[in-house]
């Protein structure tokens, strides 16, 4: 009897779950979709109980109908984060989960805290300055503008913790999203900072931690009815997606890179050595004793889906080829893409989107590559930052649903001048869920790694030349409109709009 790995991942777009082997063949897949909630400019929301637990109840159902009776031997979640979703005594939601960095609606209470703690000491604490990634100004929104739902509030999860939670009955995070809940998390000491942690969240009962294939229980007998999975599976502690997939294709040694093409764009460095950067996160990684730089970008695949909604949905390859028939640099026209304010580098929560140079004689295919290019160009500031803190990557891997168009990520090699691979199997964070269930339950060896390189693209020259001139223009863009975008975002974000 073959035993299989059953792996869960909550994206911002869809739930998607893998059932493998131990030896990383995929035996069957399932896919959800779903939205978040954008209820205000600069919110972002998701339903945990209809999203992350009856969309992941689901999927194990009809996975677990699938493979029939060869038995699920190890289970583990991953999922969009780190979140805020504040729950009762009992373990029910409160309220809707506030999302990770694109939600920005705590900029007040990140200069609160920053003020109280100290900006160096928050970055010597915990290993990154407090932005719209990090879950404790959140906390202090909601004690702030949601005083009713603070009052009510006993424990907090982020979506893999609620979704493990719900099958085992028990209360645990994993150490890497701990890690980016700053500033409550000490990165030397890889644990609670107990002083900021009490002060930032009182009256809260924290969870326990653990590392992401760690077993932190079994699927119980209520769980198993919703499931369809045998009670008594263990089910590892799992982590947020961007580190899981980046686990699944192997970026696992210092000097490796992954770049994730999603909703947002995400990179995630494994480092040498612990050390950091203010205008990075650090954070623990997914093994123990290891340690990443991460940044992200607060609008990436959501803006390709944006242009294509207000140009009239035409088909998806269609948009890309007409894109792909447009010269590099989209014929002068540059495009800033924060149009959900930005996180990594700049860390400005109102900035917005520009479109400058626009023309009569710009087409829809023009805009389109204009969205790619821009996207490239924030990920060359990024990766910037990166070579400054840590050296430049000597590996690159691509994933994510973005590499499927492989117009965007080659537009990405073309503008930064880096080579990318892609591996020959993308499935995602699921995929390195499964692996870390394998791991977590002693069917494979903790260094397993199930990845096959695939693909590289490599940089075209006379593209990377035209760039150049337009990249220069791309870092002066966001100074000089800021002050108007600011005054623009203030009008959004006023009672009534603008």
């Amino acid at each position: 009897m073959n035993e299989l790995l059953l792996g869960i991942d909550i994206g911002s777009g869809s739930t998607k779950a893998v059932v493998a082997s131990a030896d990383g063949e995929i035996v069957a897949t399932a896919t959800r979709a779903h939205q978040m909630s954008l209820p205000r400019h600069g919110w972002a929301e998701m339903d945990a109980e209809a999203i992350w637990w009856q969309e992941s109840a689901s999927l194990a159902r009809e996975l677990t109908e699938n493979v029939g009776a060869d038995p699920i031997a190890g289970v583990c979640v991953s999922g969009v984060g780190p979140c805020l979703l504040v729950c009762d005594a009992d373990g029910q939601p409160l309220r809707p989960a506030i999302l990770y960095g694109l939600d920005t609606r705590a900029s007040a209470e990140i200069a609160e805290l920053t003020d109280r703690y100290g900006a160096d000491a928050i970055v010597a604490r915990g290993g990154s300055a407090l932005s719209t990634q990090a879950v404790g100004p959140k906390m202090l929104w909601l004690q702030h503008r949601e005083p009713e739902v603070w009052a009510r509030t006993r424990r907090w999860y982020n979506s893999n913790s609620f979704v493990g939670a719900r099958l085992t009955g028990e209360y645990f995070l994993d150490h890497h999203t701990a890690s980016q809940c700053d500033p409550m998390y000490d990165i030397h000491a890889l644990g609670w900072y107990d002083e900021w942690a009490t002060d930032v969240a009182p009256g809260l009962e924290f969870p326990r931690l653990v590392w992401p294939s760690e077993v932190v229980g079994h699927v119980t007998a209520a769980a198993a009815a919703d499931t369809g999975l045998r009670k008594g599976t263990p089910v590892s502690a799992g982590t947020v997606d961007a580190w899981s997939e980046a686990f699944s294709v192997g970026v696992r040694r210092p000097g490796e890179l992954m770049l994730m093409y999603g909703s947002t764009a995400f990179i995630v460095s494994v480092m040498a050595e612990l050390h950091s950067d203010p205008a990075l996160w650090t954070t623990a990684g997914i093994e123990p004793a290891t340690y990443t730089f991460a940044a992200g970008t607060s609008a990436a695949g959501l803006l390709t889906n944006w242009i294509r909604t207000i140009t009239g949905s035409p088909p998806f390859a269609e948009m890309v080829a007409e894109a792909a028939a447009v010269p590099a640099g989209s014929d002068g026209l540059l495009l800033l893409p924060y149009f959900q304010g930005e996180r990594t580098p700049i860390y400005d929560p109102q900035a917005r989107g520009v479109l400058a140079g626009l023309t009569l004689r710009h087409q829809r295919g023009h805009l389109f590559r204009a969205v790619y290019e821009g996207i490239a160009y924030g990920l060359r500031h990024v990766l910037e930052f990166l070579d400054d803190a840590g050296g430049p990557a000597e590996r690159i891997v691509a994933v994510g649903g973005g590499t499927t168009a492989e117009l965007w990520a080659q537009i990405v090699t073309d503008v930064t001048g880096r080579e990318q691979q892609i591996p020959t199997q993308t499935i995602g964070a699921s995929y390195g869920d499964a692996l870390l269930a394998a791991i977590g339950t002693g069917l494979v060896l903790p260094a397993t790694d199930w990845s096959r390189a695939g693909k590289v693209l490599v940089p075209d020259a006379r593209a990377h030349e035209i760039y150049e001139p337009l990249y220069e223009n791309f870092r002066s863009l966001y100074p000089a409109t800021k002050d108007t975008v600011h005054r623009l975002a203030g009008m959004q974000e006023a009672p009534g709009g603008a």
